[in-house]
């Protein structure tokens, strides 16, 4: 009895090889018929990476012009403040120098109507 096969053990073992290898053969059959349909999905995803990459530089060359277009106009704001400011400052000056020339006329005028006094004082005396 020492060579006694266990027939049950080994008919079960033979079978769920042949199973094995039948799935296996079956993904593999099922893996190749499917080859067109894997090969479409993958060019669907990589032609929608490729629009999905195409939006974002889209997106990030809109938000460049963007900020160059805010840094332009801040540019010109700012040049405009400037150059308001040196109006400002201008007309400032010059209303300081009209002033200051009003006074050195009124100045002198007062100097030559005390002059005109003193000279008919002293000619109302000679």
């Amino acid at each position: 009895m020492k060579n006694a096969r266990n027939n049950d053990f080994s008919d079960r073992r033979t079978a769920a090889a042949e199973a094995k290898s039948a799935l296996l053969n079956a993904y593999r059959a099922a893996r190749a018929a499917d080859e067109p349909a894997r090969l479409a999905r993958q060019a669907e995803r990589v032609s929608i990476a490729a629009a999905r990459e195409e939006r974002r530089l889209e997106r990030e060359r809109i938000k460049r012009d963007e900020a160059e277009r805010r840094v332009a106009e801040a540019d010109e704001r700012k040049a405009a403040a400037e150059a308001a400011a040196r109006a400002e400052t201008e007309a400032r000056e010059a209303t300081e120098r009209d002033h200051i020339a009003r006074l050195l006329e009124d100045e002198a005028a007062r100097k030559a109507e005390r002059d005109r006094r003193y000279a008919n004082r002293k000619a109302r005396r000679a």
